[in-house]
C-alpha cells in the first residue's frame, strides 16, 4: 500500500498483512504487520577512517598526473567545488576541469597535515588543514579543507570540496617605524661577533645581496656568508646617519645613508643603503640588501636639488601690528 502524508505531500509504499476475526458481531483487525520495501533499504558501504583519508591521496595522485579532467573525475556528478584560489563555486564537470585546468599549472602536491574525520551511511568527511608544495617553484601554502564523500556508482567520490587561506595567515606582523630601524641593530650585532654565519643568517632564505665592494650579487646563503668572510675581518661597525621607512604587508623598508667605522683601522666611511625585510618563519629577515659607496667622492660633486623656499603669508591683522610696531619704534 501507499500513504500520502497530508502534511508535506510526501509518498511511502509499503507492505502490509492485515489478519482480521470476527469478534463481538463485526470484523476487526487481529495481526497488523507493516513494513517498508525491503529492496528501498540502503546498504552501508563499509568504510574505515584510515580508508577515508586514504580517499585524499586519490584526489592528489590525479594532480599528480597534471590532467585536469582525471582530477575532476573524483567529483561526484553533482559535486560542488569551492577553490581556493577562485570566487566562482564549480558545480559541475567542466567548471572543476576548468579550475583545475590553472591550478596544475603549478604542479602542486598535497599532504595534510591534521584532519577530523567523520564516517556516516555511505557518505564521510575529512576536515583539516592541508599543505602544499608547489613543483614550479618549490612554494608551499596552507589551507584548510573540507572534503565530503558520497558512495556513488561503486566508487567514492568528492560530492563537496571545500578549500581557503589560512586566515590568520593574511593579517600583517605588526611593526612600527622605530622597530623598523631597530633591525639594522640586529644586524650590526651580528657584524659585531665577526662570525659570517651570524650575518648571514640575518638573511632570509631567498635574499639578494648587493654588497658594496664585490661586483658579485649574492643570492644564497652560500654566498653571502663569503662576502662577510672577508668584510668582518675589518671589524666594521655601522651607524645609521639618514633613515627613510615604509612599511607594507608583512615587509618593511629602510632606505638612507650609513657610515661605517672599521676596527682595524680606525677608518671611516660612508655609504647608501636600502634594507628590504620580510617577516619569515616567525621573524624579520633581510630580503634584499643594496649597499654602495657615496658617488660623488669618485664622480665630483653633483648638483644639489632644488628646494622651493617656503614663503610665510601672514595675516593682514598681523602684518598691521608689525607696521605700528616699527613705527613706534
Amino acid at each position: 500500500y501507499e500513504f500520502a502524508m497530508g502534511a508535506t505531500g510526501k509518498k511511502v509504499t509499503g507492505r502490509y498483512s492485515f489478519v482480521y476475526v470476527f469478534e463481538g458481531g463485526e470484523w476487526k483487525i487481529n495481526h497488523h504487520h507493516s513494513s517498508i520495501l525491503p529492496e528501498g533499504i540502503v546498504a552501508a558501504e563499509p568504510i574505515s577512517e584510515k580508508e577515508v583519508r586514504g580517499l585524499f591521496n586519490l584526489w592528489n595522485d590525479a594532480l599528480a598526473t597534471k590532467d585536469p579532467k582525471k582530477v575532476a573525475e573524483r567529483y561526484s556528478q553533482a559535486g560542488v567545488l569551492l577553490p581556493t584560489v577562485s570566487d566562482v563555486p564549480r558545480t559541475d564537470y567542466p567548471g572543476i576541469v576548468d579550475y583545475f585546468t590553472n591550478f596544475l599549472k603549478l604542479e602542486p602536491q598535497g599532504e595534510i597535515e591534521s584532519g577530523n574525520i567523520i564516517v556516516g551511511t555511505n557518505w564521510a568527511q575529512d576536515a583539516g588543514i592541508y599543505e602544499f608544495t608547489m613543483g614550479t617553484n618549490g612554494a608551499k601554502v596552507k589551507g584548510r579543507y573540507t572534503f565530503i564523500y558520497v558512495f556513488e556508482d561503486g566508487e567514492w567520490k568528492i560530492s563537496q570540496h571545500h578549500s581557503s587561506v589560512m586566515p590568520e595567515g593574511t593579517k600583517p606582523q605588526a611593526i612600527t617605524e622605530g622597530e623598523v630601524k631597530d633591525l639594522f641593530q640586529l644586524w650590526n650585532s651580528a657584524l659585531a661577533t665577526e662570525d659570517p654565519d651570524a650575518v648571514a643568517k640575518r638573511y632570509a632564505s631567498k635574499a639578494v645581496l648587493l654588497p658594496t665592494v664585490s661586483d658579485v650579487p649574492r643570492t644564497d646563503y652560500d654566498l653571502i656568508k663569503d662576502y662577510f668572510v672577508s668584510f668582518l675581518q675589518k671589524k666594521p661597525q655601522g651607524e645609521i646617519l639618514e633613515s627613510n621607512v615604509t612599511i607594507g604587508h608583512n615587509w618593511c623598508q629602510d632606505v638612507g645613508i650609513y657610515e661605517f667605522t672599521m676596527g682595524t683601522t680606525g677608518d671611516k666611511v660612508k655609504g647608501r643603503y636600502s634594507f628590504v625585510y620580510v617577516w619569515e618563519d616567525d621573524q624579520w629577515k633581510i630580503s634584499h640588501h643594496h649597499s654602495s659607496v657615496m658617488p660623488e667622492a669618485i664622480l665630483g660633486p653633483a648638483p644639489k636639488p632644488v628646494t622651493t623656499k617656503k614663503v610665510e603669508v601672514k595675516a593682514p591683522a598681523v602684518v598691521a601690528a608689525e607696521e605700528e610696531d616699527t613705527v613706534l619704534a
